[in-house]
């Protein structure tokens, strides 16, 4: 049994919904392991959230009841599978890349900057992030806005907790991806013609992929990509608006934003969670928890933790990267990072080329996204 007679909070509460990031530093400080009026418990400190990745007896990464390759698996399932979608990420993959994300970024930014200001998550950010995704999956361009629609009405169900919804929205995305999967059957292609067809060719332990475990891979790699690479710009580029001396900084040495793109999203994380569960009875915080307990993993939180990062909310060139907890840590860290950090330094750098200035526009306030999104959901920014 657990100590909670009464839950700690309401994650989904108005209060918290209107500013995520406040809000969790304020549990942070005032009930750092937290009970939830859903019944998860809550991780809010930076050493908690490093004891649950390091430790994979105690904590499982099974927590959905459908299949999840390869960060829904624990060892030793996990090593194998993940051992075959780390080349996928490597870096001659990510320079093979990087001039067709380029390409786009040049394409979207130049289109964007066309009037004085825009609104950047839908002028740029939302698109640039659907059609990379679709490249890299050798997937047709046309399914970017497919995506997009997609991932707007899935936050909805799930900021609703709308399971018939969610179910649905489960089976559209399945449909897509077997429509993929089967165009490639159709038309024999070979084995290198793109990345969703050399999948098609993996085996592993000697046999090849089943179909559920190449859709959820193209899945994760898909869904919490764009939304999380769409976020991440709309961060960062608030941020260089709101810090004109970075601004800058950065257009004139364009080769710091490898670091300051990560810094800047340590303050302001564009993934707010992850999710374990605990195997058996374990303490954390003072804390008793129960075997099969859902355990939720603050990224925001943990990562503006003062216990590890002085001055939290200050930008500095000085942090430890291997402190950031933005890509995760351990044996679960995410393997598509050297990717994302070339598509964000590459977004970036487009939109600081293509445009003189990036500013807040007076009276049109960013608004927040909303669970389970992070970052903004529209972004006024004045651009020439």
């Amino acid at each position: 049994m657990t100590d909670v007679t009464q839950p700690d909070w309401d994650p989904r509460a108005e209060s918290v919904l209107q500013n995520q990031r406040h809000a969790y530093d304020k549990m942070r400080q005032r009930c750092p392991v937290a009970h939830s009026s859903d019944g998860q418990w809550t991780l809010f400190r930076h050493a908690d959230v490093m004891r649950v990745l390091e430790d994979h007896q105690s904590f499982s990464n099974q927590v959905s009841q459908h299949i999840s390759v390869p960060n829904g698996m624990d060892p030793p399932e996990h090593g194998l599978y993940r051992a075959l979608i780390e080349p996928y990420f490597s870096q001659e993959r990510v320079d093979w890349f990087a001039p067709i994300c380029q390409q786009i970024a040049d394409e979207v930014a130049q289109a964007a900057v066309q009037k004085d200001a825009i609104d950047l998550m839908r002028a740029f950010a939302y698109p640039f992030a659907a059609r990379i995704q679709c490249a890299f999956m050798g997937w047709p361009q046309e399914l970017a806005d497919v995506l997009l629609d997609w991932l707007k009405r899935s936050q909805v169900a799930t900021l609703a907790r709308d399971r018939s919804a969610t179910a649905a929205l489960a089976n559209e995305f399945a449909r897509i991806i077997s429509t993929q999967l089967e165009q490639r059957r159709q038309t024999q292609a070979p084995q290198d013609a793109d990345i969703t067809s050399e999948l098609m060719h993996e085996q592993i332990n000697d046999r090849p992929l089943t179909e559920a475990e190449i859709a959820s891979i193209l899945r994760n790699w898909t869904a919490g990509e764009v939304s999380t690479i769409a976020a991440a710009i709309g961060v960062i580029a608030h941020y260089l608006a709101c810090n004109p001396e970075l601004q800058a900084e950065l257009r004139q040495h364009p080769d710091k934003l490898w670091y300051a793109n990560d810094e800047i999203q340590r303050l302001h994380n564009p993934l707010l969670e992850n999710r374990r569960r605990t195997t058996c009875p374990v303490e954390i915080g003072g804390r008793a928890i129960a075997a099969e307990q859902p355990i939720t993993l603050n990224w925001v939180a943990a990562n503006r933790d003062p216990e590890v990062f002085d001055n939290p909310e200050q930008f500095s060139w000085q942090r430890d990267p291997k402190q950031n907890l933005l890509y995760g840590a351990g044996i679960h860290v995410c393997p598509g990072a050297p990717l994302a950090r070339m598509e964000l330094v590459v977004a970036i750098s487009s939109l600081l080329k293509h445009c003189r200035t990036l500013q807040l526009v007076p009276n049109r306030c960013p608004v927040f996204a909303r669970y389970p999104a992070s970052g903004y959901s529209k972004l006024c920014l004045r651009i020439r």
